[in-house]
């Protein structure tokens, strides 16, 4: 009996607290520590009721059985052991500290100088130890009761082949939604609003793949300057849903209704994840959570052990050599699809997690756990593929069953209808899946995550319409975010009611969307561009949370109400033929089947020869891929139409035009073309399709 409460040794095994219809059962990891004590807390979190040292040490793991404690209670732990910054050890018992696999958060960090284990200003900076509780400040674990009633919840299971993503923001997506309440807008259960999901379903994507809905807070710096982090790329808890998408009263099973609501759709759920660094920032950061529970184990540690090895640009890389560190990422990630039922992960700073410290290993740890492992073997995973450290860039180096964001299509569709020259080796490549990159070791095109623009850069309608980055609203005085954006204003930067460069952006962001959606890979649209969503030609709109990062869907501009239409119909051209979203690369085929041939053409109808391709003034590509029936695609950058000589058909009747980016019209069931000379318009993408008999 402690203060009044029984308790038991319990169990090392699962880790986290576990209520088990009786009790709770509390264990929690650390190698280091010489002392745990779980704190209690009354309803509101303010007022800490018990402080209970765990009575068991097992495997590295403390732990300690309360039959009284029920789903509800909040929670935090103290950890006693050396304050040693440099021999890597930081613990500090005053510090109230998150429980790594708590489940629910309640309220937020309150930032103050008594969440730092050292004293602000002290002339010792981070050797120096802070003795203020934090507790006051800190958010509260919640014990949580798992159980939910899934009924007929069907996983989709869309092949990747026909995986169409939707890149989103739960706020982003929701907040200007008017068929939503002002209470719960923003949150997840905003985001499970039939309205929301019928918007997902009439533009035909087929995964929504969420920014970081893993318990994040907005930093320090940023609340001082009035911003905040909208973005969420800095966890603090690997099993709990950030609160602030909650609606109030709310809890945890708001995400999985909104999981449900959107299987019933169809619509696959993927979460981008930040595995690679925490919240806690350098050595000079907060003490949350794993720094005061264990640092020298759950961080990389630098060859001075008082600093961090950071390969991620925010202060620290999660040590995922270490077995326990890779223990909860590998529980986290079956968490979220076993108990949340969630379709697949993309990977923030994916090379992190596959390094063996120095350089990249595709046979890392991490990378192998998760090969081998059964749930997670079959859902999908993405990578990206890149971090801050030496020979951080990897894209196509990671093993078969992961997929890929491609940057460097990105950069050359963009580049390519901008109409920079020597593109078409570039082009062709990634029409065809980048099998430069990714055709090897029997992994196929849609390992090639295609995108033209994500949440960190343009918008595809400031793609058009900006050169540069103005990011002055981010209050770093534009120095922040990317300068090689390989966008084109079209003649004027920013807004503007000339007509005619209104019409040229609206070509230009018809011909690369179009591209995205007719290249063999994975095609992925960010919110809003199908829409015309701007954001003013802020490039890294990370810390804005408001109407710049908003979609708005109601009172659209006829332009972009257009936009949506020409959108929607290519997607359904899409889907409606293989060709386009073809299982295997163009070049090959499944045993005993001929492959599907791809022939490339110069505008007078003949095939490309090799100073074609060496020719940097030509802007002008025809791919004839021979299929049943064949199809035509003329890409042209050119500020000029250019006559292009159709080749002949395999049957006698010609061609018929399926897609004219230059005009918007989308025509699946085929418009004759019976001229042996097509014009292709300036900055078009024309695609035929073989008449059939």
């Amino acid at each position: 009996m402690t203060n009044g409460i029984t308790l038991r040794e319990g169990s090392p095994y699962p880790l986290g607290a576990t209520w088990d219809g009786s009790g709770t059962n509390f264990a929690i990891f650390s190698a280091h520590a010489s002392k745990v004590e779980l704190c209690l807390f009354d309803a509101r979190g303010r007022r800490e009721t018990a402080r209970i040292p765990l009575p068991e040490f097992t495997h590295e793991v403390w732990h300690g059985y309360l039959p009284e404690v029920r789903p509800g209670q909040l929670y935090g732990y103290r950890v006693h052991g050396p304050y040693d910054p440099q021999n890597g050890h930081r613990f500090n018992p005053n510090k109230l500290l998150i429980d790594p696999y708590a489940l629910m958060l309640q309220g937020d960090i309150v930032w103050h100088d008594a969440v730092f284990g050292y004293r602000i200003g002290n002339a010792r900076a981070d050797l120096s130890f802070d003795r203020r509780d934090s507790a006051f400040v800190m958010p509260k674990c919640v014990v949580v009761d798992p159980a939910v009633t899934w009924g007929a919840d069907i996983r989709p299971h869309t092949p990747w082949a026909d995986t169409i993503i939707y890149e989103a923001h739960v706020k982003g997506m929701t907040a200007l939604n008017p068929d939503t309440s002002d209470r719960v807008r923003g949150s997840f259960a905003a985001l499970a609003n039939p309205k929301v999901i019928e918007h997902l379903v009439s533009l035909g994507v087929t995964a929504v793949e969420l920014m970081p809905t893993q318990a994040f807070f907005d930093d320090r710096y940023l609340i001082e300057k009035g911003l905040t982090n909208y973005w969420g790329y800095n966890t603090a808890a690997f099993f709990a849903p950030a609160t602030r998408f909650i609606s109030p009263g709310g809890g945890v099973h708001e995400f999985k209704l909104m999981v449900r609501r959107l299987h019933e759709a169809g619509i696959e759920v993927i979460l981008d994840v930040v595995y690679n660094h925490t919240a806690e920032g350098n050595q000079m950061g907060p003490t949350l959570s794993f720094r005061g529970i264990d640092n020298a184990s759950y961080y990389m540690l630098g060859d001075d052990p008082r600093y961090y090895y950071d390969t991620t640009g925010c202060g620290n890389t999660v040590n995922l050599g270490h077995q326990r560190v890779l223990q909860m990422v590998m529980d986290s990630l079956r968490y979220w699809v076993e108990a949340c039922h969630v379709d697949g992960f993309r990977f923030d700073l994916a090379s992190s997690l596959g390094r063996d410290r120095q350089s990249f290993n595709a046979n890392a740890v991490f990378l192998d756990a998760v090969r081998q492992d059964p749930v997670l073997g079959r859902v999908k995973l993405i990578a990206e593929p890149w971090d801050t450290g030496n020979e951080g860039y990897q894209l196509g180096n990671f093993p078969p069953g992961w997929a890929e964001w491609n940057d460097k299509y990105r950069d050359s569709v963009r580049s390519y209808w901008k109409g920079d020259e020597g593109l078409l080796p570039e082009l062709s490549s990634h029409l065809l899946g980048s099998a430069n990159l990714f055709d090897r070791r029997g992994r196929r095109p849609w390992a090639s995550v295609n995108f033209i623009t994500a949440h960190d850069g343009f918008t595809l309608a400031d793609t058009v319409a900006y050169n540069d980055k103005h990011n002055a609203a981010n209050k770093e005085d534009n120095r922040d975010g990317h300068s090689h954006n390989c966008s084109w204003n079209c003649g004027v930067e920013g807004p503007t009611d000339d007509p005619e460069i209104l019409d040229l952006r609206d070509r230009m962001r018809r011909a690369m969307m179009a591209t995205l959606l007719m290249s063999q890979g994975t095609p992925m649209i960010l919110m809003g561009d199908e829409v015309g969503r701007t954001q003013g030609g802020n490039n890294n709109a990370y810390c804005q949370d408001n109407e710049m990062n908003w979609l708005k869907l109601d009172d659209l501009d006829p332009r972009d109400a257009e936009f949506l239409e020409f959108t929607r119909s290519v997607i359904a051209l899409r889907k409606g033929r293989d060709v386009f979203h073809h299982a295997s690369f163009l070049h090959k085929a499944p045993e005993g089947q001929q492959p599907i041939r791809v022939r490339w053409l110069r505008p007078d109808g003949l095939l490309m020869e090799p100073n074609d391709w060496h020719n940097p003034a030509a802007r002008t590509l025809g791919m004839l891929v021979r299929d049943e029936p064949d199809i035509l695609m003329l890409f042209n950058s050119h500020f000029e139409a250019v006559d292009f000589t159709l080749p002949a058909a395999a049957t006698d009747l010609g061609w018929q035009m399926l897609l004219d980016s230059a005009s918007g019209e989308v025509t699946p069931q085929g418009s004759p073309v019976r001229l042996p000379k097509l014009a292709v318009p300036p900055r078009g993408l024309l695609v035929l399709e073989e008449t059939r008999p």
